[in-house]
């Protein structure tokens, strides 16, 4: 069965994209650590990161790279975190969240936003790609 991140990338379900190639999306976090966490993702279907081949996992870094060069450029930050859980979907995926405490890594609290201020954040940060 597909993931639901597979899903996305076949346009069955909806996202706020900020960036995509042939083989990677970038896309919000719809339950946001703060404001601009941004998902990268390949398009190959691969639950665990470390098992990509190394051609995808070194295209993954290379474009969540790109994309969080974007987000510090668009969103107020001290600095874009990188981290790598994903056990709750099954499909290899990089977390990019704009930091300004230690507080907004934790994955414990959550930031609140509409769809409008999604769309917003989406295509502010697609405008530095």
């Amino acid at each position: 069965m597909a993931s639901i991140f597979t899903k996305i990338i076949n346009g069955d379900i909806p996202c706020y994209k900020v960036a995509e190639t042939e083989d990677y999306l970038a896309f919000l976090d719809i339950n946001p650590n703060a404001k601009g966490h941004t998902l990268c993702i390949p398009k190959k279907e691969v639950d665990k990161l470390f098992d990509l081949d190394e051609v995808t996992y070194h295209g993954l870094m290379e474009f969540s790279r790109q994309v969080a060069i974007a987000i510090e450029k668009a969103i107020p930050c001290k600095r874009v975190g990188l981290t790598v859980i994903g056990l709750e979907v099954p499909h290899a995926h990089v977390h990019l969240i704009p930091l300004n405490s230690m507080e907004d890594a934790r994955f414990m609290s959550k930031t609140q936003l509409d769809p409008k201020a999604f769309e917003m954040i989406a295509s502010k940060i697609a405008s530095f790609l």
